[in-house]
């Protein structure tokens, strides 16, 4: 049985929904990236949700996992090519960011050197 909508953002949001997805795929825009390399980008997800959101993604198409055939194993994300038709809203995102942060603490720079010195 199809899923139903009432509205198209409302499966835009069943796929890039939550928290950490569209963290996620931000940092994936600028190019593969190892999972140890996303926790470090983003630590204050937990190891477990950020391998269910890949996970996730990658069940939705959005981003591929590749896995070398090496030891010790090696596992990078990247975009898909359905995942990069995101780009734009994914870019669309964060010049809003860009301007709320603004808006409510004016100096942008300010607030994200904070937020890192305080992780």
């Amino acid at each position: 049985m199809s899923k139903k909508y009432n509205i198209s953002v409302e499966a835009t949001l069943e796929v890039i929904g939550g928290k950490w997805k569209c963290v996620i795929l931000c940092h994936l825009t600028h190019g593969r990236k190892r999972t140890s390399e996303l926790k470090r980008l983003m630590p204050n997800i937990t190891q477990k949700m950020l391998t269910q959101q890949l996970r996730e993604l990658e069940a939705d198409g959005v981003i591929n996992r590749i896995v070398y055939n090496q030891v010790p194993p090696k596992v990078e994300y990247e975009l898909s090519e359905y995942g990069q038709s995101l780009e734009a809203i994914l870019s669309s995102l964060c010049a809003w960011g860009d301007v709320h942060i603004t808006k409510v603490y004016g100096d942008k720079s300010k607030v994200l050197a904070e937020s890192v010195l305080n992780e």
